[in-house]
């Protein structure tokens, strides 16, 4: 494995004033001096190969120099460098991109099909990996965060199925989801020299086609909470009801009294619509 180096090169402005110095003292030499006129045009002939070797580094952008096909270093120094002109320097940006993966429909662990996507923070750290264990680390990173995600959508449900804090799910857990998969893409781009920053989920949905049914689904699942909710606070109060009837002697009830009156105050309680009094004129009994 090609791992990033310290590759050579020195200050580009000292380069300069010592080349450019040459180069005239090279040409005044050729005038003034016929009999060193081959020396004379040797010299200025080593110093235009050495203009070749001038090049300039940008804020966060790397120079990784290869010689006849073997890798010699990278230089991140930022401004004007040189170094020697028979070395190829290939330009990788080190700044930090968002990629955002397409839509794609995969089963969960449950075998529901959904529609998952996210975007991926990610910047080169290692520029000599980058650079000769991929063939495009763009591509690579498009690819690999498909499979990732494909992978790990692949690994959870949808929703949680009994109680939201004993299963992992997609939907109810986004936090803990998206550290997964942040460490499963690390995994992947990291033989690449590449860091993943930040992974979340841009998109999750069902597929279209049960997309309604898990509607229903859930709406069923929020009633019933709502209706146990509803039914264990009606329980409490028709408790309490009795309680302070009989603790304050405003009236005795007997039993099929008593399951007459629960049975209307639950009625009451538990009624999706409001009650319509009805007015005894009569006896209690």
């Amino acid at each position: 494995m090609i791992t990033e180096k310290k590759g050579f090169s020195i200050n580009g402005y000292l380069a300069f004033f010592v080349a450019l110095p040459l180069l005239q003292v090279s040409f005044g030499i050729m005038v003034v001096n016929e009999i060193l006129l081959p020396v004379s045009i040797l010299c200025s002939i080593i110093v235009l190969i050495c203009w070749a070797g001038f090049f300039m580094v940008q804020p966060n952008q790397a120079k990784v120099m290869t010689l006849f096909g073997s890798y010699v270093g990278t230089e991140k120094r930022n401004g004007l460098r040189w170094t020697i002109p028979f070395f190829i320097r290939k330009t990788v940006s080190l700044r930090i991109r968002n990629f955002e993966s397409a839509k794609i429909k995969v089963n969960d662990n449950l075998g529901n099909p959904i529609e998952i996507a996210t975007i991926v923070v990610w910047s080169v750290t290692d520029s000599a990996e980058a650079s000769f264990e991929v063939d495009d680390y763009e591509s690579y990173v498009t690819i690999q965060t498909e499979s990732a995600l494909r992978n790990m959508a692949s690994s959870y449900c949808y929703d949680p199925q009994d109680d939201d804090s004993a299963d992992i799910a997609l939907r109810s857990h986004p936090q803990h989801i998206s550290e997964i998969l942040k460490q499963e893409i690390q995994e992947r781009l990291g033989k690449a020299g590449l860091t993943v920053h930040e992974s979340k989920i841009s998109h999750l949905a069902y597929s279209a086609e049960i997309a309604s049914a898990m509607l229903q689904r859930q709406q069923a699942t929020a009633i019933i909470a709502a209706r146990s909710k509803i039914v264990e606070g009606a329980v409490g109060m028709v408790e309490m009801a009795l309680d302070r009837l009989k603790a304050q002697h405003v009236v005795e009830l007997d039993e099929e009294r008593k399951a007459m009156m629960v049975s209307n105050l639950l009625v009451v309680l538990c009624g999706d619509k409001n009650a319509q009094p009805i007015i005894n004129s009569g006896s209690l009994y």
